[in-house]
Order: C-alpha cells, then structure tokens, then sequence
C-alpha cells in the first residue's frame, strides 16, 4: 500500500494542476488536501482491481487518482465548520485552517471536478465507452443517492428524536462511505471490461469492506489516540453520530467487522493468487490504527 501510495502521489502531482499563476492558492490547497498523506486505500482498490484484469498501469494509476481527488473533495467538505467542524486531518492543519472556508469551498469543487476530468479524458482508456462507465459510476456513488445522500443522512440522524436502527445505521454508512469504496473496487474490472460475473465479485467485495472499514474508524475513533489516527477523536458519541459501535456496542461491532471481512475474501474465491493482495486488505482494514 505504501508503495501504491508513493505512485499514486506521482500521478496527482502530474494531474493537479501546479502551483503557478494568479490561482496558485487554488492550486496549492488542492495539493495539499490530495498529497503526501492518507492510506489511499481507495487508490489501493482500484489498482489491484485493475491487475486482476492486465490493465495498464498508467490507466489504472489515472483512475485510482481520480478517486483520491473525489474522496480529498469529500474530507474537505466534511471539515468545514458547518459539517463535522475538524481542525486535524492526516495529522496536519484542515484546509479551512490552513487557507480559509471559502478557499476549502473552492478546492472541494475543484478536486470533484478534475476527477471527472481525468476520468474522461482518452489518456485514462482509449474506449470511449469504458470512460462513460467510469464516470457514470463514480457519480453515482459519489452523489445524492450514494455519498453526499449518505453525509445529508448522518447530519438527520445528530438531530433525530428516535435513535436510527441497525438497517438505517446500515444504510447510511453504505452510502457515506461504502459506495465510494465499492466503485473503488469495481473500477478496475470497469478498465478491464470484465464480463459480469466477476465485476460483481470485485463490487460485492468492496461493499462488504466498505462497511468493515467503517466500523474499524468508529473503534478507532473510540480507541485510538488523535497522534494515532492523525485527527481528533472521541468525537462521535458527543456529536450524536449513529454508528453500529454506538447500537451494537464494541465487542458485537468487532465481531460483526471480522464477519464482513470473513464474507468479502469469499467473493474472491474465483480469483487466483493475484488477488492476496486484496484478500490481506480485507484483513488490514479491521487491524489498522489510523
């Protein structure tokens, strides 16, 4: 991951724009919110979803940083006072700190929008129609029906009367965080032009540790250090947030996180050995501290 991470920085850094005329302030808060921080887990997925398929590295590398630049627009977004109000990500000052609201406007904007620019661009994939796939589904997961529906319902559920159940918990945290994970996945065999079956494994895989992975940042959040996981923590149960962790309680959460884990290698079972890597992710995502 870490060696994916250093290239994937490479390829932001050939994609964003440089911190060069009238705009550079821009340009710089868009690198710096992408840049040199984070698991870029997301970027992970979609580079080893890509080689189950023998896609080129430098599509798949266009591809996973185009998700970084969606899901960086997303934490930037998320920071701003008027949503989850964090002054630490990754360790160093937000952009809103760092620049001003206004400019973390800006540059969630930006990033979303490159995204979809590198996507669609005929470096990322010389067929035309895998590039429409590419986008399609990443708007999808990423818009009013995937991501942003998931945030709008966790900022509802701070002031519900009655506390969420474990399907509506479900379903919030499917679309907040899962559906971005899941195209992550689904991303390399888009690039592959995989028949059906196993881009459904690959899309099933990421749903199930989608959710995994949000239960392990909600014990995080409840266990870890702010040194440790780079951001403020302890902040949920004070907030409100609806979280499994909150219904279920720890041990019932970790038990049904190892479950997910468990069922997400069984959709790879059709898969050879060029997917461990893959396999050794499910694992990793419940076992991380940051």
């Amino acid at each position: 991951m870490s060696e994916a991470a250093s290239e994937v920085d490479e390829a932001l850094d050939a994609l964003l724009p440089k911190e060069e005329g009238e705009e550079r302030s821009l340009f710089a808060a868009m690198r710096y919110a992408t840049m040199g921080g984070g698991k870029k887990l997301r970027a992970f997925l979609v580079l080893e979803s890509a080689r189950q398929f023998g896609v080129a590295r430098q599509s798949a590398l266009r591809a996973a940083a185009a998700v970084e630049m969606l899901h960086g627009y997303s934490l930037v977004h998320d920071d701003l006072p008027a949503m989850d109000n964090d002054d630490l990500r990754r360790g160093k000052p937000t952009v809103h700190k760092a620049w001003d609201e206004a400019t973390a406007i800006l540059v969630g904007d930006a990033l979303q929008t490159q995204a979809f620019a590198v996507l669609a661009a005929p470096e990322t994939h010389p067929d035309p129609a895998v590039r429409a796939d590419l986008c399609l589904h990443l708007a999808l997961a990423s818009g009013a029906r995937g991501m942003v529906g998931g945030q709008m319902l966790d900022m509802m559920a701070e002031k519900a009367t009655a506390p969420l159940d474990e399907a509506q918990i479900g379903r919030l945290q499917l679309l907040k965080t899962g559906k971005l994970i899941e195209f992550s996945a689904e991303a390399g065999a888009i690039l592959g032009k995989a028949a059906l079956p196993p881009r459904q494994c690959l899309t099933f895989y990421g749903r199930e540790i989608g959710a995994a992975f949000q239960i392990a940042d909600d014990l995080l959040d409840l266990t870890a250090t702010p040194e440790e996981a780079g951001k403020a923590t302890g902040k949920d149960a004070g907030a409100g947030k609806a979280t499994l962790l909150g219904l279920l309680g720890p041990e019932r959460a970790r038990v049904q996180a190892e479950r997910l884990v468990e069922q997400a290698k069984r959709h790879l079972d059709s898969f050879d050995e060029r997917a461990d890597h893959l396999r050794a992710l499910a694992d990793h995502v419940i076992r991380r501290r940051n």
